[in-house]
Order: C-alpha cells, then sequence, then structure tokens
C-alpha cells in the first residue's frame, strides 16, 4: 500500500525525478527536436515531419507482424525451449546456443536470470558466449524492422552475422578453455533480482495458449507493451534519419566509411562499438547513412559492434563475469563486427 504520510519535501522531489525520467524519453527528444528545428530552420520543418511519418507507415506493417509473434512467444512460454540448447556435448551446446541465441523472446534484463541459471547447473562457459554473441543481434522484430529499413537481403545477412558470431566466440572460448583460460569465470553469487526471476529451465511452452486466461492476459500486456517500445523508438529513429539526409553532407559520410577495404568497416564497427544504439534505432539510421554513401560492408559491421556493446547486452555480461571474460566478450564482439562487414562486402 502507498505511503501517504510523506512530508511535501520528499513529494516535490518525487515529483522532480518524475519529471527528469519524462525529459529523458523518447517522445520527449522527439518533441525538442521538431522545436529545435522549427526555431533554427523552420522551413524544413514539414519536410522533417513528413520524412519520418511515411517511413513510420510503411514501417507499421512490420511493427505489427513482430509484437504480435513477440507476444505469442511470450505467452505460450517458448523461451523454456531456449535451455534445451545448452544438453549434450559442448559441440552441439554452441552450435544449438548460437542458433536460439537469435530465437529466445528475453528481454534484455530476463537474459541475466537465465544465464545465471544456466551457469549453476553446469553449462559451459563457451556455451554461454555462443549465446551472448548472437543473442543481441537478431530476434523477430529486430529481423523485420531491419528488413524493413534496409531490404530483405540485409536483414537475412545479419541473420546469418548473427549465428556465425556465436559459433566464433563459442568455439573461440572453448579453445582458450582448453589453453588454461577462465578456470573461475564467475564473480560471487550475487542476488540478481532483475525482472523478478528468469524463464524456467523445465515445462513446455502452451501453443494454444488463448486456453488459458492468465495467458492471454499476458499476451495482452506483452503486446501493447512491446508496440509502444517499438512505436517510440522507431519514431525516433526516423526522425533522426531525417535529419541525417538532410543536414550530413554525403560526402562526410562516403570519406569515412564509403567505399571499399577494410579500413571503412574497421572504423565503422570501431564507432558502433560505443554508440550503444538498439537495434530498433540503428536500422533506419544506417538507412540514412547508406544512403549518404556509407557502404554496405561498413553498415554490418557498425550494426553488429553496437548491439554487441548496447548497454543491456554488455550489463548481462558485466553482471555474472569477471573483468577478463568480460573484455574477451567485447574483444570477439568487434572482431567478428569486422569479420562480418567484410564477408557481407564480399557477398
Amino acid at each position: 500500500m502507498a505511503d501517504t504520510t510523506q512530508p511535501p519535501t520528499q513529494k516535490t522531489g518525487g515529483g522532480f525525478r518524475a519529471g527528469v525520467e519524462i525529459l529523458k524519453t523518447p517522445w520527449a527528444v522527439i518533441v525538442a527536436i521538431l522545436l529545435a528545428v522549427a526555431v533554427l530552420d523552420p522551413g524544413n520543418l514539414l519536410t522533417t515531419i513528413d520524412f519520418a511519418a511515411r517511413a513510420l507507415a510503411h514501417t507499421s506493417q512490420y511493427i505489427l507482424f513482430a509484437v504480435l509473434l513477440l507476444a505469442y512467444l511470450k505467452a505460450t512460454g517458448a523461451e523454456v525451449m531456449v535451455a534445451r540448447a545448452f544438453e549434450g556435448r559442448e559441440t552441439r551446446m554452441i552450435m544449438m546456443a548460437a542458433l536460439f541465441g537469435g530465437l529466445a523472446p528475453f528481454c534484455s534484463c530476463e537474459v541475466i536470470p537465465f544465464i545465471a541459471g544456466l551457469l549453476a547447473l553446469g553449462a559451459p562457459l563457451s556455451a554461454v558466449m555462443a549465446f551472448w554473441l548472437s543473442s543481441p543481434l537478431i530476434d523477430p522484430p529486430t529481423l523485420l524492422i531491419t528488413a524493413a529499413a534496409l531490404g530483405w537481403p540485409f536483414a537475412i545477412g545479419k541473420a546469418v552475422a548473427a549465428v556465425a558470431l556465436g559459433l566464433f566466440g563459442g568455439f573461440a572460448v572453448r579453445g582458450l578453455m582448453r589453453g588454461g583460460a577462465f578456470a573461475n569465470p564467475l564473480r560471487k553469487a550475487e542476488a540478481s533480482g532483475c525482472c523478478g526471476c528468469g524463464p524456467k529451465l523445465d515445462g513446455k511452452p502452451l501453443w494454444k495458449f488463448w486456453t488459458e486466461a492468465p495467458r492471454r492476459a499476458h499476451f495482452r500486456a506483452e503486446f501493447f507493451s512491446n508496440a509502444l517500445f517499438l512505436l517510440k523508438w522507431l519514431a525516433l529513429a526516423y526522425v533522426l534519419e531525417a535529419l541525417l539526409v538532410h543536414y550530413v553532407p554525403a560526402d562526410l559520410i562516403a570519406g569515412l566509411v564509403g567505399g571499399e577495404g577494410v579500413v571503412p568497416i574497421a572504423i565503422a564497427a570501431l564507432v558502433g562499438m560505443p554508440a550503444y544504439l538498439n537495434s530498433y534505432v540503428a536500422a533506419p539510421l544506417l538507412a540514412g547513412l547508406m544512403e549518404q554513401g556509407m557502404s554496405a560492408g561498413a553498415a554490418m559491421s557498425f550494426m553488429i559492434a553496437g548491439a554487441v556493446s548496447s548497454v543491456p547486452a554488455m550489463a548481462a555480461v558485466w553482471s555474472l563475469v569477471k573483468p577478463q571474460v568480460f573484455a574477451v566478450y567485447l574483444g570477439l564482439g568487434v572482431t567478428g563486427a569486422i569479420l562480418a562487414g567484410i564477408v557481407f562486402q564480399l557477398v
């Protein structure tokens, strides 16, 4: 029950903090950007709004399908199937973990207790690393959003790169462990508390979820929360893309990350690592950059490096393993991003 006896100073502080939190939302950023355009370049305001609205309308069919699919997977409990990837021989575990990493319908915080449970049950670090590297790169909504913004060849290429990066990281860690590294990779056990608890490692999904009222309610809650999440981030992404296309000179982009060769791809990976863009925002922005001259290989490298180094992805790794394992995670991520960019450029 809420405490209604707080002193006025606490209420004021709470209201101030709430106001600050509102200012951090994508909606507030969108309003601030449009107000800035209205003041500094009023002639471009309607063009910016029109560009973003048209792009968002084009993507709406993908958003609808994505949120329906994600809500269905969550309501049925399909995430329990991912635990089966961590059974059997180590080679099989690495391969299955890399594959299922792109299919798992986990939110960023659910990955932490899920992986903690697997590690507690003795799952090898190699398989966990394969899952960690592939998981932030692709999932059903990301695949559809990427296809809408950059086309199906790019989206499929990213999905293949996600699995390949998981395999690369998993087998690299297995080789390091056989050489004596990571004898004790885990931090001391700490209570996570994130999202309450992770998915169970046993049980079966209920595909006809509508037969149970709690699962129907879970489906509705997931549908609306994910729809709002995607809508606000994509709206921001398309507003930023409109600004990028209009104000950033094409020659500047082409000079940094355009053309052939490894250098633009490596630069894109190194820029993407600290960018901290989630995949929903990155896809529309990369569409704008490619229109300005960014090469396809550099775009792939940027997207993969940025996903691996996103704050939720890094938090999941940092919270469970020692710093040297975390450093290997980042090193494998940027190396894999560069290799993926080179291969995609050649293909």
